[in-house]
């Protein structure tokens, strides 16, 4: 593939943030962001919304928006475990397609619940372990947050929220309309000086924290976070999206390798991670289950999850419970400690875990970067400000089982090509906290 042109161009000196928002009536931070793509297409150098041409699988090959096509070096994608692409739930989602339909056609609580939602209820119930739970199935993953908060989650109640959590817990808990108080990231007594201020008003607190926060890839410190806030009354909630299916020695997650999962009030999981598939799921009380299944909007107002996908998903879920699930968590976990272990000249942050950022600083970057490494056969996901501090833009390296040592041995290699061509080579490796 041809290299695009090296002049510096002008849309280097604009960044996504720059359009998030404007004070004329004319929308015109929206006609400003499309002039800024045009240019960098017409520059050849748009890297992003690029068409997959088949499955998420560790090699793929992208049509990008210029027309052209390349092969690339698979990092960008969360199928961390491979059951996206496994015979025996695709062949599940078949038959599913054949017996059910297309869709579900309505909302859950109307005539959109089928026999394979209550399936998969039953298969997550049954893997993660917890007696008198109930769960409340969304169509996305980003829902389950947004719903589930907004449900139970009134005006003048208090949620406490990690500084990093997910942007659909932020939105959640705006949407509640709960006053809402932040605590420093994994910092129990930064939490411990905001509970103390709460606990007396006799007001519901709900805490919210993660067991993989995706930005950095370090794990929630649940450990101390969740008896914390429990010794206080507070609620917990925990986003298990990044983690469930992955971590603790079963696969239920974070909270089960930090030994508090039972007393995790709501546990959110997502289906696009781990299981391959899209939607969500939130495990909790019976009764809690099914207050929310009808008091999220979000979940009221939308169309169930489709057939094929729930029962792929539900298949994927058995899988996880099998020495299938085992083996796989042993190779993603060993697959990401060697691609640490080989970015030994960048920083990757606190990560110890199956995402690994590259932090590559100043957005401006972004673009060039991220052409350059895809034009050389390789793609990670990319983020910057708002979504991470200022001059902190990133690559995030997805790890999965499905990936080889030499896949990933070019890919540490690509990485390490890239920061000597835009000078972000270092050797000053943070502490990486044990999970």
């Amino acid at each position: 593939m041809p290299e695009a042109p090296s002049a510096r161009p002008e849309y280097l000196d604009y960044s996504y943030d720059m359009f998030l928002s404007s004070i004329d009536g004319e929308q015109s931070e929206a006609i400003r962001f499309s002039d800024w793509i045009d240019k960098v297409e017409a520059d050849g150098r748009y890297p992003f919304e690029a068409a997959r041409l088949g499955a998420q699988r560790p090699a793929t090959r992208v049509r990008r928006t210029d027309g052209t096509e390349v092969e690339l070096l698979n990092f960008s994608s969360y199928n961390y475990l491979g059951y996206g692409v496994h015979p025996e739930v695709i062949e599940a989602a078949k038959q599913a397609l054949d017996q059910y339909g297309l869709g579900a056609c309505s909302s859950p609580v109307q005539a959109g619940t089928l026999d394979l939602h209550s399936q998969l209820e039953r298969n997550l119930l049954d893997f993660v372990g917890l007696p008198g739970r109930g769960v409340s199935l969304f169509s996305s993953g980003y829902a389950v947050n947004t719903g589930t908060i907004s449900a139970v989650m009134k005006r003048r109640h208090h949620i406490v929220l990690d500084k990093s959590v997910h942007m659909s817990i932020l939105e959640g808990a705006q949407l509640s309309r709960a006053k809402i108080h932040y605590f420093e990231h994994n910092d129990p007594e930064s939490l411990r000086t905001i509970l103390e201020e709460l606990a007396p008003s006799g007001r519901r607190i709900l805490v919210c924290t993660e067991g993989v926060f995706s930005a950095d890839g370090d794990f929630g410190a649940l450990g101390e976070i969740v008896p914390l806030a429990k010794s206080y009354g507070a609620q917990v909630l925990v986003d298990e999206a990044h983690s469930f299916g992955v971590a603790g020695p079963n696969g239920r997650g974070v909270a089960e390798a930090q030994g508090v999962l039972d007393q995790v009030d709501y546990l959110v999981i997502t289906f696009s991670k781990a299981l391959g598939g899209v939607g969500g799921a939130l495990i909790t009380t019976h009764e809690l289950a099914r207050y929310v299944n009808w008091y999220a909007r979000c979940r009221m107002f939308s169309c169930a999850m489709d057939p094929a996908v729930t029962a792929g998903v539900a298949r994927a879920v058995e899988l996880l419970g099998s020495s299938d699930g085992d083996a796989r968590r042993k190779r993603v976990l060993a697959n990401a400690a060697q691609l640490r272990e080989s970015l030994s000249d960048v920083d990757i942050g606190p990560s110890k875990s199956w995402i690994v950022p590259v932090i590559y600083g100043p957005e401006d970057r972004t673009i060039l970067l991220a052409d350059y490494l895809m034009r050389r056969g390789h793609e990670g996901s990319v983020m910057e400000f708002p979504a991470v501090p200022v001059g902190q833009a990133r690559i995030r390296l997805f790890v999965t089982s499905e990936h080889t040592p030499s896949q990933i041995q070019r890919c540490a290699a690509a990485m390490h090509d890239a920061a000597e061509h835009f000078g972000f080579v270092t050797t000053d490796r943070r502490e990486e906290p044990s999970q």
